[in-house]
């Protein structure tokens, strides 16, 4: 059993640490749930503890890199997401006793996809990044139709695949599948050998067929390669903003005037308040720069703050600022050119902890008492695109803000405000040289291929990149060294199924999988009930015989 479990750990794992190994995905859950139905079968107890050590054993495998940034946040994230996967597990084990046949294992899938649909919108206290459909970020010719399903359709695939195949050995290994019709049998080999094979057909035809959009924009990226640890301690503001200039320099000496796009990495600068953009002397560094350089726009990453002149705390996420006054920060991205103008943008999926406190009213409190040891941005309320315009070329720019772009419905918010390219600003180096940087930038060529969208990606000390339309990497910067990349990016008008219709998998899943719960509690319920009534005239017999 200990076996089973340790293999399904493995097989899960797989994916997310080496390239081109999705498909391991789809068989990976067939060993625990092996394990689990022998558990069943001969009334074991305390399963849990196998199925939580298997979710617990993946998470600790592919996320390890986050103890890079915060021990305690790293090792809260893995044993939190496993009690959750293994309640999830739990769950399908409960209903699994009061109904039998198949429909546990429909629940079981539903449930599953319903919470990685809950972890994608409505959570505040979310770690998405094992979402099962992600498992295919490196293998990207099986799954072209994300633009039509997103990842969530991809989880659905490896549930639909798993519990095919496991219904036919359990089929096989009871000797059920001898007693089956010719026709029974020929129809659940081809539903498992279609459920396989179809989803891989269609998008290997996707994947050979599609043809980009020909309207390019010319694209630069600094990666100016400043460690995040000595940031504030080793450099000053305007030495940071001095290689990022000497960067940009060297990179335009010489060329046309065609328009340009500059990308620099998230939170470069933290002299900015909103209130008085133009008081930066980073702003205006950059803005002289464009000056002299009219033809090119910058997206600059900054932490921003307002201030807010008030007698009483205005909000639950203002920090005290002195003098009557509160503060409130933001992860933001500023469009700017060489006429002074500036938009800004707001992160506004946080990371919890670092950069957020969840469920502000109630948390805010205890991190009072803490000291405030927790981050307390604030983000925008809706999506919102920057306006490129330069060299008579205009262009909307969606700017997804580093952890942004693990969320594939969100993202289709930018195309639907009207992005006709992305761009992903971040830094990774808070995990160090692990399979973390790498991980995250795969999802964003998943990103690439829901919404069809070219992608430039900025990150501090690397991997920076330009991705196309079907999330292949074109061009990209080596890890932990400075870099210049010029590319194009081919902007792109229209709307994939999925930008139009968001997550029907996820939601059709909630749906499924409180009806099938419900039900389970009724069916729970109602037994008891009638176990109680069938008990009740022996009861009574009892006492008048006393």
């Amino acid at each position: 059993m200990w076996v089973c479990a340790a293999l399904t750990a493995v097989l899960l794992s797989i994916p997310y640490l080496v390239p081109g190994c999705g498909a391991f995905s789809l068989v990976a859950f067939i060993p625990l749930l092996v394990a689990e139905r022998l558990s069943f079968l001969r009334g074991g107890r305390h399963f849990w503890i196998c199925h939580y050590s298997t979710f617990l054993a993946w998470n600790l495998v592919t996320t390890f890199w986050v103890c890079n940034a915060t021990v305690g946040g790293g090792l809260f994230a893995s044993f939190a997401n496993a009690l959750q996967m293994s309640l999830v597990f739990g769950l399908f084990r409960w209903v699994k006793k009061r109904w039998k046949g198949v429909l546990p294992y429909i629940f079981l899938a539903f449930m599953w996809i319903a919470w990685e649909r809950c972890y994608l919108t409505v959570a505040q206290i979310s770690w998405p990044w094992l979402v099962l459909g992600n498992s295919f970020a490196r293998t990207l010719p099986l799954v072209q139709w994300y633009e039509y399903t997103g990842t969530l359709g991809g989880s659905l695939w490896v549930w639909t695949v798993n519990l095919l195949l496991f219904g036919l050995m359990v089929a096989l290994s009871d000797g059920s599948f001898g007693r089956w019709l010719p026709r029974t049998r020929v129809a659940a080999i081809t539903s498992a050998a279609l459920a396989v094979v179809a989803p891989i057909a269609l998008s290997l035809g996707i994947w050979f067929t599609y043809k980009e959009t020909d309207d390019p924009l010319e694209v630069l990226i600094v990666q100016p390669n400043i460690d995040p640890y000595n940031k504030f301690t080793a450099m000053t503001q305007q030495q940071q903003n001095a290689i990022l200039l000497d960067q940009m320099e060297r990179s335009l000496r010489g060329r046309d005037s065609s328009a340009l796009l500059i990308l620099t990495p998230e939170t470069f600068t933290s002299d900015i308040v909103t209130g008085n953009v133009e008081g930066s002397r980073t702003f205006r560094r950059m803005s002289s720069f464009l000056s002299d350089h009219p033809w090119a726009n910058m997206i600059l990453g900054a932490s921003t703050r307002d201030f807010i002149a008030s007698q009483s705390k205005p909000s639950h996420t203002a920090r005290p600022a002195g003098d009557g006054y509160w503060r409130e920060s933001h992860n933001s991205a500023l469009m700017l050119d060489g006429r002074g103008n500036h938009q800004i943008f707001h992160k506004s999926k946080l990371v919890v902890g670092v950069e957020m406190t969840p469920y502000p009213a109630f948390f805010t409190r205890i991190d009072d008492m803490l000291g405030g040891v927790m981050g307390r941005d604030v983000g925008q309320d809706s999506i919102s695109v920057l306006r490129f315009s330069a060299a008579g070329r205009e262009a909307s720019v969606g700017c997804a803000i580093c952890y942004e772009s693990i969320y594939g419905e969100y993202c289709t918010g930018y195309v639907r405000a009207g992005a006709d390219v992305l761009a992903v600003i971040t830094n990774d180096a808070w995990w160090g040289d692990t399979p973390g940087y790498v991980q995250h930038l795969s999802y964003s060529s998943l990103r690439a291929v829901e919404t069809r969208r070219d992608i430039a990606r900025c990150a501090n000390t690397g991997i920076s990149a330009v991705i196309d339309q079907r999330g292949r990497i074109l061009e990209r910067t080596p890890w932990w060294e400075q870099a210049e990349l010029s590319g194009t990016v081919n902007l792109n008008r229209k709307e994939t199924f999925y930008v139009r219709w968001g997550d029907i998998i996820g939601r059709i899943s909630v749906f499924m999988g409180l009806m099938l719960l419900l039900a389970a509690l009724v069916r729970a319920f109602v037994k008891r009930d009638v176990t109680t009534l069938d008990n009740a005239p022996a009861v009574k017999r009892n006492r008048v015989g006393k």
